[in-house]
């Protein structure tokens, strides 16, 4: 990052409603810092392409491991049961997996408690790296539990305790992600960068249905039983190595470090602390935003759960596929999802971020019922049809999430509130996706319902779109504007 000229003044703000959050105060410009200096509060960032590359890369592979580790337990939850459940019958194998699955998810508000406030206290860069470090270890010690039948008990204990430490760290991961993209990312471009965080989740899904096709290709029942099923979850090791190199590189974003200098000048000239930013001015001054946090990701998780966790084991326990099959399809439609990602973003940059949320829940009320009729006519093209139309869908939430959420709240609070939110509507709502449908669909006999539960989800997204401010185009609460180049920030310095 860079100062604008020292001619830059604040621009005068697009039309219509105000972002959420105060403004930022006066204070005084900071020193240039490593590689590319501060951003000087009150004026213009202009944003180094460089460090904005590296800060998506290092964001988006952090994503990519977490959603290959649930993407591989989601798809290997039927080998799973049998590994670590070996008691049960066929039902009770998968939901005692699914279980376990959703058990992580129980930990994730406390792991967004612990991590949010060490981002907003510490740092983004800093925390991101820890969370690194605790996701790829969690997910590497599955790798190495023994099975039930050498440990008995013990296996799915092990198995639990693993699940809830990548709970944990998790809980500071996507908040973070999120909030470290949105900082980075110039105002008028921030919907197509925040894009790239979710291709990362759709590259760990991929990458792990991918892997786990192969091996349920290429190995027998016995092999993946006794070995096979190890090897995705090993992969993590490397990939949180890698992944911890780049967040170690990355310098912190501009917003956290002008926030810190206008704290110091505050200091320094014996001027009153600012609010520390803790649980109690969350759910009072910023509960408004907090509820729209917890509803967006409720509608946004819920789907994304249904469609890219849960669909391969119904193709397969509903409908009769065989396994490799299912994750086919899912895979097909991932990657399609990964074309139009992008596409999407920059979409939300152009018309708004509102309009491409409102096109996805209204698809979802309006089509859910008929692709899954599609889904369960059984025929491939068919069940193509059905998955991939959700699946598009489900990109107007992927594409426009990362920028939409992290606008709700200023920056002295945004790490510890997009912990706070995202994982406890997560939690409640995302994680236990599974568990819920397949109990509903063995209580009532019922195989519609997952179009029910994505239409319920979708309403619940239609009042909190409605209800939400417009973010694009404009600065973060509490930040300066943000630009890509020193041209545009002469120019919104004439325009103000």
């Amino acid at each position: 990052m860079r100062p604008s000229s020292p001619t830059a003044t604040p621009p005068t703000p697009a039309p219509g409603p105000p972002a959420p959050g105060p403004a930022p105060g006066p204070a005084a410009a900071s020193a240039p810092g490593p590689g590319g200096g501060s951003p000087v509060p009150g004026r213009v960032t202009v944003v180094e392409p460089g460090m904005l590359r590296r800060a998506v890369t290092a964001a988006a592979l952090g994503n990519a491991m977490e959603w290959f580790d649930f993407g591989v337990y989601s798809y290997l939850a039927v080998t799973l049961g049998k590994v670590f459940f070996p008691a049960a019958d066929g039902t009770a194998q998968l939901l005692a997996a699914f279980a376990t699955f959703a058990a992580a998810f129980l930990v994730r508000p406390l792991g967004g408690l612990v991590f949010g406030p060490l981002g907003d206290r510490l740092g983004r860069q800093k925390v991101l790296a820890a969370t690194m470090i605790m996701m790829a270890a969690g997910t590497f010690a599955i790798g190495l539990i023994p099975s039930y039948a050498t440990i008995g008990i013990w296996a799915p204990v092990l198995l639990l305790l693993a699940r809830m430490v990548q709970g944990f760290s998790t809980g500071g991961e996507y908040g973070g992600a999120t909030t470290f993209i949105a900082e980075y990312a110039p105002d008028r471009r921030r919907g197509f960068l925040g894009s790239w965080l979710e291709f990362g989740t759709l590259v760990g899904y991929v990458a792990g249905a991918g892997l786990v096709t192969v091996m349920t290709a290429l190995l027998d029942e016995r092999s993946l039983l006794s070995w096979g099923w190890r090897l995705p979850f090993l992969v993590a090791g490397p990939l949180g190595l890698i992944g911890l190199y780049l967040r170690m590189r990355l310098e912190e974003t501009p917003a956290f470090r002008e926030l810190s200098d206008r704290d110091g000048a505050a200091d320094r000239a014996g001027a009153p602390a600012r609010p520390g930013g803790g649980l109690r001015e969350l759910v009072t001054t910023h509960r408004r935003a907090l509820a729209l946090c917890v509803a967006l990701v409720l509608a946004y998780n819920v789907t994304d759960y249904l469609l890219l966790s849960y669909l391969p084991t119904y193709l397969s326990t509903e409908l009769g596929f065989d396994a490799t099959h299912g994750l086919l399809v899912v895979v097909a439609a991932m990657v399609l999802m990964m074309a139009v990602n992008g596409p999407l973003g920059l979409l939300s940059d152009r018309i708004g971020r509102r309009p491409v949320l409102m096109a996805g829940c209204l698809g979802f009320l309006v089509l859910s019922v008929p692709a899954l009729l599609l889904i369960r006519r059984g025929a491939y093209p068919a069940v193509l049809l059905g998955v991939g139309g959700l699946c598009l869908l489900l990109a107007c939430f992927t594409a426009t999430m990362p920028a939409s959420l992290p606008a709700l709240f200023p920056t002295h609070i945004r790490y510890r509130a997009m912990s706070v939110g995202f994982n406890v509507s997560v939690s409640l709502f995302g994680g236990t996706t599974p568990l819920a449908v397949t109990y509903l669909i063995g209580a009532t006999g019922d195989r519609m319902v997952p179009a029910y539960y994505l239409m319920a989800a979708a309403a619940v997204g239609v009042v909190a779109v409605l209800l939400m401010p417009e973010s694009a185009g404009r600065p973060l609460p509490g930040s300066p504007p943000a630009v890509a180049s020193e041209r545009e920030a002469r120019h919104l310095a004439d325009a103000g």
